[in-house]
């Protein structure tokens, strides 16, 4: 028989010896949260999938172009972005047939490019013509003029003149304006019967460019 010490002394070893939780207790809460960082892996990595085969690529503007202004490829790019069904928009595979065409309206850099904001109407029409018409600085208005926008062209008596009579004016579209060293050249769009005058008068430099209203 063991002796009641030493029994005592056994008993107190076992309780001592008994081991402590093991990792092998703690891994269902491991288990529990790897399960569910996968579940949102797969729920993040479904919507992203949603996210991708649902969007669209279209053509957007990269360089700011003015209404009339004449497209080219550099000025225009493709993005691929998640669209509202009512939108209209124009394919990103279209990109090549907006070339040469001309800006409608006013269109900024970043802008998703719409069909009616383009237009594929010749410059000039049968029947019009182009006119170049250089302006000294003091002629024309210090608003910026832009495509599209109705001046009159007024022939001015000189520096040394004086007005006797009403001048000659010639109303006229602005197609594009050209600042240089000297003159800012205006490109204007006339009627045919009145581009040989215009430009003969042009060529004087007396030129004055009046900026007529803008409502429509």
């Amino acid at each position: 028989m063991v002796a009641a010490p030493e029994r005592a002394r056994l008993d107190g070893a076992r309780v001592s010896a008994a081991p402590e939780p093991t990792r092998l207790q703690r891994r269902p809460l491991m288990v529990v949260i790897g399960v569910a960082l996968v579940a949102a892996g797969g729920v993040l990595g479904l919507w992203l999938w949603a996210s991708a085969s649902t969007a669209s690529e279209v053509v957007a503007v990269r360089a700011d172009l003015q209404r009339g202004q004449l497209i080219s490829v550099e000025a225009l790019t493709t993005v691929r972005i998640t669209l509202d069904p009512q939108l209209r928009t124009v394919p990103g595979a279209e990109l090549e047939t907006l070339v040469g065409k001309r800006a409608v309206t006013d269109l900024a850099a970043g802008t998703l490019l719409s069909p009616g904001q383009v237009s594929d109407q010749v410059v000039p029409q049968l029947g019009e013509s182009v006119v170049g018409i250089p302006v000294a600085p003091g002629l024309m208005p210090a608003e910026p003029l832009l495509a599209g926008d109705t001046v009159r062209l007024v022939h001015t008596p000189g520096q040394a003149g004086e007005v006797t009579v009403a001048p000659v004016t010639v109303t006229a579209r602005v197609l594009t304006v050209t600042a240089g060293d000297t003159h800012t050249v205006v490109d204007v769009v006339v009627s045919s019967d009145q581009a040989a005058e215009l430009a003969a008068r042009a060529a004087t430099g007396d030129l004055a460019v009046v900026l007529d209203s803008r409502e429509r």
